[in-house]
């Protein structure tokens, strides 16, 4: 119990640690090139802000729409738009040379890693019981059940139903 709780607190740190640079560089690249190319000081925070959360925050939307079962192919749409909008800010600011735009790119991977890692953990929360069934006999292993064979369709050949008057014409 105690190695867990170690083991999630450390997970948690690392988290954060990693969460607040990779943010913190991809909120300066993405600052710097909209000032670079004319707009406000204040414009290129808001800007960095809107690319930067709404990849979290579509990731969160997301997940909540698999939990209710909605699609989620236009938030997955978007969610791809504002992370290689933010990745391409942070190449756009690097030297132009390949190890200049991979290494501007970790932060937005990295930062995009995280967000996936989190958002697709599996709840910790087992799911609750059917109503219908005693709390005891839920976690019981299942009992099988013999499928009753499949009833025919159409009587056998010759058998006439008492109910039923003969048509002519009906091929058997």
């Amino acid at each position: 119990m105690i190695r867990a709780h170690a083991e999630s607190g450390a997970r948690l740190l690392i988290l954060l640690a990693v969460g607040i640079m990779a943010g913190a560089a991809a909120f300066t690249h993405v600052h710097d090139l909209t000032v670079a190319h004319g707009q406000p000081d204040w414009i290129g925070w808001a800007n960095a802000v809107a690319v930067e959360l709404m990849a979290i925050y579509l990731g969160l939307e997301i997940r909540a729409r698999r939990r209710a079962g909605r699609p989620v192919g236009m938030v997955g749409v978007l969610l791809v738009a504002f992370a290689l909008l933010s990745l391409a800010a942070q190449v756009a600011e690097a030297e132009p040379s390949l190890w200049g735009w991979i290494v501007a790119a970790v932060p937005s991977l990295a930062f995009l890693a995280l967000v996936k890692v989190v958002l697709s953990s599996a709840p910790a929360i087992p799911p609750a019981p059917e109503p219908d069934q005693p709390q005891a006999d839920w976690y019981d292993e299942p009992q099988h059940v013999e499928p009753a064979p499949p009833a025919p369709v159409l009587p056998p050949v010759g058998v006439v139903q008492p109910n039923r008057p003969q048509v002519v014409g009906i091929i058997r």
